[in-house]
């Protein structure tokens, strides 16, 4: 059984040669061709829960830095009781329109992890006050980031029903409703009937299905996208480019990550990622960055993100 060393160093997305093998456009030699290089910039989206509270304490200057690094689109983090933060929707949607940036999405959970029977009209009716709100908001994408409690197949089958009917919702006000993976959506579950007590205690190795494809097809295409983050496929053991080959229509939306600034790590072959992405019909992606792991801010951070895709020629 091969650990996780041996599989990262087998996985095609990991290989060193394949970020050696990207191709840069070259520095740009003088200030007027890098003037002219900058008006001609890619559309390129921030996932702004990347800046904490760099962003939150001075929104609307953190929304100018924003676009001045060069980001164009915007996917939101912060949305609860009807507010951005402390600012009314319509508030934060004029700092950001202000900024010269658009939104175009926004991450949003709903407020239980564990869905039942007793609580899917609770669910439901989120979802209709969040997409009303999300009109105001303007964007094109709803998406949900965090993981709903997930245990067998038949809470799998559950989940899909309220993803299902949150995409019905989104949909009728004109909005495509999503949902954003991290790693444990590559665990495996079985049936309730079919738990044992003596199962392998790595989720990732169980028997059953993994969770990620049970909620692939048990959802909706025409209600239900996938924004995948290609940094936690990864890391749930996964290769992205499987999952784009056999689920071709199902990922118009992506998050670009790595372990920290964006071709840094040696890890993620983004190349391979935006092709095959791009063949598929990618729509949108979103630049998402943790903590950075070097001594610099967040806008550095990000603002070094941009520069990487700015400067790829793979990056439409």
């Amino acid at each position: 059984m091969e650990n996780k060393r041996d599989f990262l160093k087998k996985l095609s997305l990991l290989t060193v040669g394949g970020v050696v093998g990207s191709s840069i456009v070259p520095a740009i030699a003088s200030e007027k061709s890098a003037s002219s290089f900058s008006a001609a910039k890619k559309s390129i989206g921030l996932q702004i829960y990347s800046l904490g509270k760099e962003l939150v304490e001075n929104v609307p200057a953190g929304m100018k830095k924003i676009a001045e690094i060069g980001y164009s689109t915007i996917e939101l983090a912060g949305y609860g009781n009807r507010k951005m933060g402390i600012y009314e929707v319509a508030d934060y949607k004029k700092i950001v329109d202000d900024a010269g940036l658009k939104i175009t999405s926004s991450h949003v959970n709903p407020p239980v992890r564990k869905y039942s029977a007793d609580n899917v009209a609770q669910i439901d009716d989120f979802w209709k006050k969040t997409v009303e709100d999300h009109v105001k908001l303007g964007v094109k994408f709803l998406v949900q980031p965090g993981m709903p409690s997930i245990e067998s197949q038949e809470d799998a089958k559950l989940v899909c029903e309220v993803f299902n009917k949150a995409g019905e919702v989104a949909k009728s006000a004109g909005i495509k409703w999503g949902y954003h993976n991290h790693h444990m959506e590559f665990k495996r579950v079985v049936k309730e009937s079919e738990k044992t007590t003596t199962e392998n205690q790595n989720p990732f190795q169980q028997k059953g299905d993994v969770i990620y494809d049970l909620l692939l097809n048990g959802t909706d295409p025409g209600l239900v996208f996938f924004e995948m983050d290609v940094y936690w496929t990864v890391m749930g053991q996964n290769d992205p480019l499987e999952y784009f080959e056999k689920y071709p229509t199902r990922f118009p939306v992506l998050h670009i990550k790595d372990r920290s600034v964006l071709g840094k790590s040696g890890m993620m072959n983004f190349e391979n990622i935006f092709n095959l992405a791009y063949k598929n019909g990618l729509s949108e992606y979103y630049v998402e960055i943790e903590k950075v792991k070097t001594n610099m801010t967040q806008f550095e951070g990000v603002k070094d993100c941009f520069t990487y895709l700015n400067n790829a020629s793979f990056v439409k």
